[in-house]
């Protein structure tokens, strides 16, 4: 299936970066937004500085494109109206870019962490009430909602990946159930641009095959694309694991500790 036009924005972050080379070969052309410059590195390739608080700004660039890869934004714990600039507004004008324009397919970057207070015992599916972790959490609930609405009520074709730890290599006990390789990141990025056109909307967790995970592997009527890689593999390199975490505590780890976010709220 010909990819056509795709819109990657965020396309200098470090999942964007990556996003950018796989898809570099497949698309027709890609356009690349991010509010840090950018050098064109290939033929195919229009790199654009834009603001996406700036919604002209958004829809200019994203005129022509056929789907849209939404990763820019706030990625962590932040004060909260940053993060509703930065990532709930944000969202909200490549949304309706994409609405006003015509755009067949827009896959929107949302985190694990808008589930964060499920127990590490507890297998979380996506059709769950979300938990989140953090004010990072709330927002990407917030992007999920913005996508749903904009599926529900205007017709757009939305995808939701959950993504996982996006790490090279697992570095920490907590990967051993969240980690997200590249290589399955740029599957399941593919998978949802390339969705049946009858996608209205779907949500999925994208994660790797981790024999730890709490997440449910998505439904492949869904989301056609199967993970490879586990953190397993590479738990003998991480330490402490001898001893599994408490299947009560959070599944979001030190996410969930109070002063990771005390330290963004007012004094």
């Amino acid at each position: 299936m010909s990819l056509g036009t795709v819109a990657v924005t965020g396309a200098a972050g470090t999942i964007g970066s990556v996003a950018r080379e796989a898809l570099r070969g497949e698309a027709e052309r890609l356009i690349l937004l991010d509010r840090a410059p950018l050098r064109q590195e290939a033929e195919n390739e229009d790199v654009r500085q834009v603001d996406l608080r700036d919604a002209a700004a958004v829809e200019s660039a994203l005129t022509g494109a056929d789907r849209v890869l939404h990763l820019g934004g706030i990625p962590d714990e932040a004060p909260l109206p940053e993060l509703l600039e930065a990532n709930v507004l944000g969202t909200h004008h490549v949304l309706e870019a994409a609405r006003r324009t015509g755009i067949e397919r827009v896959v929107l970057a949302g985190s694990n962490r808008v589930t964060g207070f499920y127990p590490a015992a507890h297998l979380t599916g996506p059709q769950e009430p979300v938990r989140p972790d953090g004010l990072y959490g709330v927002s990407k609930a917030a992007v999920e909602a913005l996508g749903r609405l904009y599926a529900d009520k205007f017709g757009l074709s939305v995808v939701c990946l959950r993504i996982g730890s996006f790490e090279r290599l697992p570095t920490e006990p907590r990967h051993l159930a969240t980690w997200l390789s590249p290589r399955d990141a740029v599957g399941y990025i593919r998978a949802a641009l390339t969705a049946p056109a009858s996608t209205t909307f779907a949500v999925a967790y994208a994660v790797s095959a981790n024999t730890r995970r709490f997440w449910e592997l998505p439904d492949p009527a869904e989301l056609a694309y199967t993970p490879v890689d586990n953190a397993e593999l590479h738990a003998a390199d991480i330490a402490p694991t001898d001893s599994p975490a408490d299947p009560a505590h959070p599944q979001a780890g030190p996410y969930a500790l109070p002063e990771f976010t005390l330290k963004h709220l007012r004094p």
